[in-house]
């Protein structure tokens, strides 16, 4: 008698262990939003460098961020980013500014190109908000563009966005924060011109 008892005993322990993993990591990343070609531009024959985008008010890193109210924030356990963040808007911006050909050329800062342009960037935020049963993809972002020659500031802009949540968890935040991207990519390319 004894000896069935030790095997349905250990059946239950490896079937109970089997129930107490923990999800897998999800991973998401940007899309690259479809844009329109800029056929006539002032930068034509000039080189754009994007630099590393800054973040204002949090650590830049692939972790997902979320906040329940102004005070009350924290980062998704088992969801990221491909990369950093800031990596990953710097990518999509070179992509999107590419494909517009409003410059001749765009490049990252690490490039040894001689640039005409510089355009920099900081993130004051880029989280999913959460407030009781409503939820928001919440992007801020301030762009400068600057003469390489002399230095000097030409212009600048912050672009924020609020697009609600299909779902109040990771994948809607990240359907969400590309259709802000979409947007910002439109206002982006809009504003330069």
């Amino acid at each position: 008698m004894r000896s069935i008892i030790l095997p349905i005993s250990t059946i239950l322990c490896v079937g109970m262990l089997g129930c107490t993993q923990a999800p897998s990591m999800k991973v998401y990343d940007l899309e690259i939003p479809h844009v329109k070609m800029v056929y006539a531009s002032p930068y034509k024959k000039k080189v754009l460098k994007v630099t590393f985008p800054n973040s204002v008010r949090e650590q830049i890193s692939q972790k997902m961020h979320f906040s329940y109210s102004d005070s009350d924030n924290g980062t998704y356990l088992n969801s990221r980013w491909s990369n950093n963040i800031s990596q990953l808007l710097q990518g999509t911006l070179i992509d999107i500014l590419e494909r517009s050909k409003l410059f001749k050329v765009v490049l990252t800062d690490s490039s040894t190109v001689k640039e005409d342009y510089r355009l920099e960037s900081n993130i004051f935020i880029f989280e999913h908000e959460v407030r009781e049963k409503q939820s928001h993809s919440v992007v801020s972002i301030q762009f400068t563009l600057i003469d390489a020659d002399t230095g000097k500031l030409l212009k600048s802009k912050r672009f924020s966005y609020r697009e609600k949540t299909t779902t109040i968890d990771a994948k809607g935040y990240v359907v969400a924060s590309n259709i802000i991207i979409e947007k910002l990519a439109r206002d982006l390319i809009a504003w330069l011109q």
